[in-house]
């Protein structure tokens, strides 16, 4: 995981035992503000997230979340900010950097696997886990409710002409 992280909540590895332990981290407004930056969002207005961590043995960590974020986002066909809830469970693999192995291309395609999370050291960092499952929760093409195509985009009938400057030229060359 990279350094500096915008939410740090470190956890020993140590303390996760095979009967599992349960964490929620919150992020704190200044928290919040660099996570949109980091997400090029316009804004983060809350962030949670509760981990149930289950020791698989060997420094590996499962962990099951549940996240639910508030965040400002922008339409991409008005580009119009507008108010958005984020509620994602999940299941991810700390796993300890000599452990780790990259994924090759058809682990990529294999949707049902856990994600693996390498972490160096005695400690794995629950708010980097949860601002990573934000990012890939969040719509990557964020629409404000009742946004539309607008007239000129594509048609809503495929038999409507779409409209160009060259459409009135072909109207002309039609016999008829």
């Amino acid at each position: 995981m990279s350094d500096p992280v915008e939410m740090h909540r470190p956890i020993a590895v140590g303390q996760v035992g095979v009967l599992g332990l349960e964490r929620e981290v919150i992020a704190t407004a200044e928290e919040c503000a660099a996570i949109a930056v980091r997400l090029r969002l316009p804004a983060v207005a809350a962030l949670a997230c509760r981990f149930r961590l289950v020791s698989l043995g060997g420094g590996v960590v499962a962990a099951d979340g549940v996240l639910a974020a508030h965040v400002t986002q922008e339409c991409v066909v008005t580009t119009d900010p507008f108010e958005a809830e984020v509620q994602e469970a999940f299941r991810v693999r700390f796993v300890p950097e000599d452990q780790f192995v990259e994924p090759d291309e058809e682990d990529l395609l294999d949707l049902e696997s856990d994600d693996e999370l390498p972490y160096a050291g005695t400690q794995i960092d629950l708010g980097e886990a949860a601002v990573e499952q934000l990012a890939l929760a969040l719509d990557p093409y964020p629409r404000k409710p009742g946004a539309a195509l607008g007239d000129g985009d594509l048609p809503a009938d495929p038999d409507d002409e779409p409209t160009s400057p060259f459409a009135a030229l072909a109207r002309r060359a039609r016999p008829g």
